[in-house]
């Protein structure tokens, strides 16, 4: 059986927290509860020029939405669905590694 699971590529993630509301939503989580949560880095580079880098990361709630794509109300998470810079990807872990080759800044999630 496949194991399925979520690519990040952070180069072009914006911050703009969609997929965090969107997991909210769909799993009704309360406001300290995450199933997918953005890392914002803020730095300063030796120029002096302040910098911002952000990571989405899945917890351990994350599910892949497993009971949405089973449903078939959807054939992604709900992350990859509401993600405004497409930056999240949703499949086989064996197909989303080939993937990862074209990305400097890429995060694999293994799902459970």
């Amino acid at each position: 059986m496949s194991k399925y699971g979520l690519l990040f590529d952070a180069q072009y993630c914006v911050g703009c927290f969609a997929c965090t509301v969107a997991c909210k939503q769909e799993n009704h989580f309360d406001a300290d509860t995450w199933g997918i949560k953005v890392n914002e880095m803020i730095y300063t580079e030796p120029n002096g020029r302040v910098m911002g880098e952000f990571a989405p990361y899945p917890t351990d709630l994350c599910t892949l939405c497993a009971g949405r794509i089973a449903s078939g109300e959807d054939t992604v998470p709900s992350c990859v669905h509401h993600c405004m810079t497409n930056c999240i990807r949703f499949g086989e872990i064996s197909e989303l590694v080939k993937d990862m080759e074209a990305m400097p800044r890429a995060i694999l999630y293994a799902g459970k």
